[in-house]
């Protein structure tokens, strides 16, 4: 068996939105190896029902658990609100979810205490952002808003335009001056504003990509958090605190997989990252089903287990 400080972090999303993540954790861990998985096929997660989202989250974890992994990321908010809990308690190397470390740095930032969160249908549903900014000080008022299409735009975005990514997240400014993406930024976005909120979680990985035309929506006096680089900070400070940080002359790998196609997933995955991902393996949606033992069926089908 490998020295666990060689091991690889494994990482998963329900598409490409996770890798804003991984841009991060690349950052602030250089010398880390990442097995990465796309659950392209079966994107997206925000409208499905938690029970659902659980199963995933038990077999994407069960297969990356098979690549020897000594640390696991959901990448994904709806993952992580339905199934994080679950997942710490199935797999045996620590699981990190992304909504605890958003919520951390909105309450550090929020100086009025009022605190918007943007997400999909489930993350919002959940009510996973009030709970956790809740844990952290119960005097923060959390006012939550649903922004699906906001998925919508960013992948839509990605496919037409060919620009690097940087060119692309400065013109999602000049897209919602278009009236009807200004129209439906404002549904979204003013409830917030007239609540009264300083700080913004953007409560989807893909919604980073979309920060500048967000940020001009919102105006300039609201900050807005990115889960991304927190959650690069937690993972960087739970492989240091049990010692499982790779050495710094370790040869970093990178592993990208996906259920759908696998040459749209590196086009538009190395235009996220900024650098070419190499080719990118692909796994069928039936051999994850297929991971599923006895065991972890019995363990989605206890009540206690439900949302």
């Amino acid at each position: 068996m490998c020295d666990v400080r060689h091991r690889p972090i494994g990482v998963f999303d329900s598409g490409l939105g996770g890798l804003t993540v991984v841009r991060e954790l690349t950052r602030a861990l250089p010398h880390e190896s990442i097995v990465y998985l796309g659950d392209t096929a079966r994107c997206p997660y925000g409208p499905r029902e938690p029970a659902e989202v659980r199963r995933f989250v038990l077999q994407i974890g069960s297969w990356l658990s098979e690549r020897d992994i000594k640390l696991m990321v959901i990448a994904c908010n709806t993952a992580t609100a339905s199934g994080l809990a679950l997942a710490q308690r199935t797999f045996d190397v620590p699981v990190v979810g992304v909504v605890e470390p958003g919520a951390r740095a909105a309450v550090q930032a929020t100086r009025n205490r009022r605190v918007g969160v943007i997400g999909t249908v489930g993350t919002v549903r959940s009510g996973a952002y009030s709970h956790a900014v809740r844990a952290l000080d119960a005097g923060v008022t959390v006012f939550s808003a649903p922004a699906p299409k906001f998925v919508d735009i960013v992948e839509a975005g990605l496919r037409m335009d060919d620009s690097p990514l940087e060119s692309l997240m400065s013109q999602t400014a000049d897209v919602f001056v278009r009236p009807s993406f200004y129209e439906l930024a404002r549904d979204y976005l003013d409830p917030l504003k007239r609540a009264g909120i300083d700080t913004l979680v953007l409560g989807c990985t893909h919604f980073p990509l979309l920060s500048a035309a967000i940020q001009q929506v919102v105006g300039p006096n609201v900050r807005l958090i990115s889960s991304a680089e927190e959650t690069a900070r937690e993972v960087r400070d739970a492989l240091e605190a049990r010692g499982h940080a790779a050495p710094e002359n370790a040869d970093a790998r990178y592993a990208f997989v996906t259920t759908g196609d696998a040459d749209e997933f590196r086009r538009l995955g190395s235009r996220i990252l900024g650098w070419d991902t190499g080719p990118v393996d692909t796994v069928r949606v039936e051999t994850l089903e297929a991971l599923l033992s006895p065991d972890l069926e019995k363990v989605l089908s206890d009540p206690s287990e439900e949302a």
